[in-house]
């Protein structure tokens, strides 16, 4: 059994989850790091270490994995302090090219995967009388061009927060979103310099964020100290959120 607190990361093996995980640990987590990437989440073990990470391989959208996950948990750990739900994917096209079968792989992940992860921690938490959840949405639930199914999701996942915050704040559960804009991630990296650019002038900031960023707001949201805000989506995106467009 370990005695560190525990937090919950999926998507936790490249990029924004990869980050929190660090900063996580930096805040005296033990991270339990979720994914279906083997490879890179073995790399992620080897580089922090054993003593503060492991990984298990979940596909968060299949019940039976999740359900797996959350034995495993009870099996092994005193308690569960913070979820933190990041894993996600993106299938972009405009509408009019949009498969079906690309519509429902966005929305199996990134909300139904989501929504299985908040079901399983909820009644743990509930029991425990504690807990902190941390949704990664995205400023794209506000309406991105090519991103019908991404957006839906991620609006999906904001409400998702939102009633579980009413439903589970008695509990001494606390359930809040970020919602990350344009940051510096290998999907950015891969966008051609024209492209790249222009995104960065569309922010208010004229800059690009880091995963970093998105860390150190997950971290404010989990601290003990932070005890009375639920319910809530805070953006870590430059104030792309006001209005400023390309």
């Amino acid at each position: 059994m370990i005695n560190k607190k525990l937090a919950v990361v999926t998507g936790a093996s490249n990029g924004i989850g990869k980050a929190i995980s660090k900063k996580l640990i930096e805040c005296n987590f033990f991270i339990l790091a979720v994914d279906i990437d083997e490879l890179n989440g073995k790399k992620l073990t080897d580089e922090i270490g054993e003593a503060n990470i492991k990984f298990f391989k979940c596909d968060i959208q299949l019940e039976d994995d999740v359900k797996k996950l959350f034995s495993f948990i009870k099996n092994n750990f005193a308690k569960i302090e913070v979820l933190i739900n990041n894993a996600g994917i993106i299938r972009d096209n405009l509408i009019v090219n949009m498969s079906a079968e690309d519509f429902d792989k966005v929305i199996s992940v990134n909300l139904k995967g989501t929504w299985l992860m908040c079901r399983e921690a909820a009644s743990v938490m509930k029991q425990q009388e504690s807990g902190r959840i941390v949704n990664i949405a995205s400023r794209a639930w506000l309406g991105n061009p090519g991103q019908s199914n991404y957006s839906a999701s991620k609006a999906g996942v904001i409400g998702l927060t939102r009633v579980l915050a009413l439903e589970l704040g008695r509990y001494n559960v606390f359930v809040n979103a970020v919602a990350p804009g344009l940051i510096d991630t290998p999907l950015t990296k891969s966008l051609s310099e024209d492209v790249r650019q222009k995104l960065i002038n569309a922010q208010p900031a004229k800059t690009i964020g880091s995963p970093e960023d998105v860390a150190h707001t997950v971290a404010f949201l989990v601290d003990e100290n932070t005890k009375f805000i639920t319910g809530q989506t805070i953006y870590v995106d430059g104030g792309k959120s006001i209005g400023a467009g390309i």
